[in-house]
């Protein structure tokens, strides 16, 4: 789509051509179930509008805008923005999936990272406190790693958690 940008519009400039390009590919975002043509019929006709009012964002293009290299440049455009924007929904499976990955990946680092670690204050008070509210023996905590600590914690509180809302 960037390389297409320097060959259209070269009566325009920077500011013009970016103006106008940013505003067909917000077209073209929008309006995803339209064929090239729908689109460029739209976009012509909705400036036309625009500058019969003198209300356009692109007084400019009062004097292109039926001229056949604009009409041609623009449908060019607009058909590399349907491309991009088909190309990026087919990739957003791939994308989500590696997301996903990384995700894991990240999880998994900071638990083996957690299981060389010993574990902070918090959790070892935490750890005694839950002990002492639900009678469990405690278990020797030095040579436990942070990662263990945490399991042994979220052991405790998912088999007291049941008595408590049985309680209810």
């Amino acid at each position: 789509m960037y390389q297409i940008k320097n060959r259209i519009y070269l009566n325009f400039d920077k500011t013009q051509k970016s103006a106008v390009c940013n505003n067909l590919r917000a077209l073209v975002k929008q309006n995803p179930g339209l064929s090239v043509s729908a689109l460029l019929d739209k976009f012509i006709e909705d400036e036309k509008y625009y500058l019969e009012l003198n209300a356009s964002r692109f007084p400019f293009l009062a004097e292109v805008i039926d001229d056949s290299q604009f009409l041609k440049d623009t449908e060019d455009y607009i058909k590399e923005c349907v491309k991009y924007y088909d190309y990026k929904e087919k990739q957003k499976p791939i994308i989500e999936a590696q997301k996903e990955f990384e995700k894991k990946k990240r999880k998994f680092l900071q638990e083996v990272k957690m299981s060389k670690e010993a574990p902070t204050q918090k959790q070892l008070y935490y750890y005694d406190r839950l002990c002492k509210k639900y009678s469990v023996e405690k278990k020797n905590v030095e040579e436990l790693s942070r990662l263990d600590l945490r399991d042994e914690i979220e052991r405790i509180l998912n088999e007291h958690s049941d008595d408590y809302k049985n309680a209810d």
